[in-house]
C-alpha cells in the first residue's frame, strides 16, 4: 500500500483529517478547544494548521447547540466532524443524536442523509473521577441508525476515520486515551477500513476471546502468556460496536468452541452482553463452555488513585 511510517495513534487520527477534509473541500471540523495549543491531544491541529478556522473552529460550551448545528450542516450537505473532549459531554446532546441524526435518514426514505462524524476521548487516568471515566458505546449501540465505531491500532485510526467522515450516516467515533500514544504501521496515502468488520489480531485454536478497544492490547499480552502453557488463544478486535460484525465471531468461535469478552466498559447491560447473547443464540451447539466476561465494576470511578 505504498509508504509506511511509524506514528502514533493521535497522528494517524490528525493525518486522516487532513485528508478527509483535502478529499472534500466541504468537510468542517469543530469542537471546544479544537484549536487550542493542545489541539484534542494533537489530533486537530495539523488540521487547523492547514485550513485555518474557516474550516477548523472552537464552539461554545453548549454540546447541545453545536450537535444540533452539526446534524443542520450535514442535513444540507457539508460533513461536519465533531469532537468532545470527553463522552460524557455527548450525553448533553442525546437529542439531537438519538432523535435527529440517527432517524432522518430512515424517515425520509433515504432523501436527506446525516454525513456526521462524532469523536468521544474515553478512558480513566489522573483523577477524571465518575462523571469522565465512562464509555457509552453499549447504549449508543443500541440506537439503530448510528454506527459505532473503537478502533484499536493506528491503522485502524486512520483507516476508520477517512471512511467514517466520507459515510452519508452518523458515526460515532470512540478513542480510548490510552491508546493515543501507541505506535504502529500507517501507510502515507488516504485508505479506508470498513466500518462493519471486526480484525482477528491473532489467530488460535483453543479459545476466542472478542475485545474492545484497548481490551485488545491486553487480551493480546494474555494470549502469549497462555501460550507459554499451550493454550492458543484467538483474539478477535470487535473494532464496531453497531453494526457488530456477528460472522466473524461465530466463524471463530465454531473453531474454538470456548468464548471470553472483553471490554473497556461496564458489565452490566453492556456490549459483552449483547456478543454473550447472540453466541449463544446462533451457536449453543458450538459451545464446549459457559462464555465468560470482563468487563469494569458496576461502579462509578472513584477519583483517588489507591481506589
Amino acid at each position: 500500500m505504498g509508504d509506511t511510517r511509524c506514528l502514533t495513534y493521535a497522528e494517524a487520527i490528525g493525518e486522516a483529517l487532513v485528508q478527509a477534509m483535502e478529499a472534500n473541500p466541504k468537510v468542517l471540523l469543530m469542537g471546544e478547544g479544537v484549536d487550542d495549543p493542545k489541539g484534542t491531544f494533537g489530533t486537530t491541529l495539523p488540521a487547523f494548521r492547514k485550513f485555518g478556522p474557516a474550516r477548523v473552529f472552537d464552539t461554545p460550551l453548549s454540546e447541545q447547540a453545536i450537535t444540533g448545528i452539526g446534524v443542520g450542516a450535514a442535513l444540507m450537505g457539508v460533513p461536519c466532524v465533531q469532537v468532545h473532549l470527553r463522552s460524557e459531554f455527548l450525553l448533553l446532546a442525546m437529542d439531537q443524536v438519538v432523535n435527529h441524526a440517527a432517524k432522518w435518514r430512515y424517515m425520509t426514505a433515504g432523501k436527506f442523509s446525516v454525513p456526521l462524524t462524532i469523536r468521544c476521548i474515553v478512558g480513566r487516568g489522573w483523577g477524571q473521577a465518575a462523571q469522565h471515566s465512562q464509555s457509552f458505546h453499549g447504549m449508543l449501540a443500541s440506537v439503530p441508525g448510528l454506527k459505532v465505531i473503537l478502533p484499536t491500532t493506528p491503522y485502524d485510526a486512520k483507516g476508520m476515520m477517512l471512511e467514517a467522515v466520507r459515510d452519508p450516516n452518523p458515526v460515532i467515533v470512540i478513542e480510548h486515551r490510552w491508546l493515543h500514544g501507541k505506535k504502529g504501521e500507517v501507510p502515507a496515502e488516504p485508505y479506508y477500513v470498513p466500518l462493519d468488520q471486526a480484525r482477528v489480531a491473532r489467530v488460535g485454536a483453543d479459545i476466542t476471546c472478542v475485545a474492545v478497544s484497548l481490551q485488545t492490547l491486553d487480551a493480546l499480552a494474555a494470549a502469549e502468556i497462555l501460550a507459554g502453557e499451550g493454550i492458543e488463544m484467538e483474539v478477535v478486535d470487535l473494532r464496531s460496536a453497531l453494526p457488530i460484525d456477528r460472522a466473524t465471531i461465530l466463524r471463530s468461535i465454531r473453531k474454538t468452541g470456548r468464548l471470553l469478552v472483553t471490554d473497556i466498559a461496564h458489565k452490566t447491560m453492556g456490549i459483552s452482553a449483547e456478543i454473550a447473547a447472540f453466541v449463544v443464540e446462533e451457536a449453543w451447539s458450538s459451545l464446549r463452555a459457559h462464555v465468560a466476561r470482563v468487563a469494569l465494576p458496576d461502579a462509578p470511578t472513584p477519583c483517588a488513585a489507591p481506589l
